[in-house]
């Protein structure tokens, strides 16, 4: 299967951003011709991201990164999922200064002092998960309950590799501590995603990602099928997928020069 010939019964696309259509740094040769061949052919395409931070600030990224916003009829992130879960109740933060004010401006409270929720948007700039110990123990005494804005653990970003929210939330309830995740795999963003694609029949929609954890194993949870980029986060790697659900094809990019599919 050729990316630029799905079937006709994919009307809705809920495409992966970071490892499908950009690195952080650039948009990925092919990508923009490929999103304007399935809008040509009158389908919709929404991108679902993990990122911690609101659809808009995704929006202004990719314009940063040249990308016409034309091409897509919306964005779905893990960040505004979690921001709705706490708006409005004073919370724990960690993450980039960026990711705080991004979230503050659109109704994040970040507590002053004690609190006992944290929104989790990522680490810091240069950190790693044990940098985080001390935090994470003093989190887990108080019985903190983390909220993971971003289910990810790691991307890569002009050829490194970035370490993100998911992997401090995995050390944090391997160490007995509560997390709420928002984002793929977990179907609230899948529901989201669907109503604002206008409700269609599960069976219209496809997903396109390079993340087994998230984008694979999200869209066989949520019953959708899916086209797996073997040329991201898991370049290199022999992929294992959810017992008895395959995506229905492989490809190594999104871009056109690697549309070709298995």
């Amino acid at each position: 299967m050729k990316l630029l010939d799905l079937p006709e019964r994919y009307r809705l696309i809920f495409c992966d951003l970071w490892g499908c259509v950009h690195d952080g740094f650039a948009i990925f040769p092919g990508v923009a011709e490929t999103l304007a061949a399935w809008k040509q052919q009158g389908r919709q395409t929404l991108f679902v991201t993990n990122a911690p931070r609101s659809a808009d600030a995704i929006r202004a990224q990719l314009l940063r990164l040249g990308l016409d916003p034309a091409l897509d009829s919306g964005i779905v992130t893990a960040g505004e999922a979690g921001l709705a879960a706490v708006r409005g109740r004073p919370v724990g933060f960690c993450g980039t200064a960026a990711d705080r004010a991004d979230l503050t401006a659109r109704g994040l409270v970040v507590a002053a002092g004690g609190f006992d929720e944290l929104a989790c948007a990522g680490l810091d700039t240069g950190e790693t998960v044990a940098d985080y110990a001390g935090r994470l123990a003093e989190w887990r005494a108080a019985d903190v309950l983390m909220h993971c804005l971003n289910p990810d653990r790691i991307v890569h970003h002009m050829g490194e590799v970035m370490v993100c929210a998911g992997a401090l939330a995995d050390a944090y309830e391997a160490m007995g501590g509560r997390v709420i995740w928002y984002g793929k795999p977990y179907p609230a963003i899948y529901e989201h995603a669907l109503r604002l694609g206008g409700n269609p029949d599960r069976s219209a929609v496809l997903a396109i990602g390079d993340g087994l954890q998230t984008d694979m194993a999200g869209a066989a949870a949520f019953g959708i099928d899916a086209v797996f980029v073997a040329g991201g986060i898991h370049a290199g790697e022999d992929p294992r997928f959810a017992d008895g659900w395959r995506p229905i094809a492989t490809v190594p990019t999104l871009g056109t020069s690697g549309a070709g599919g298995a």
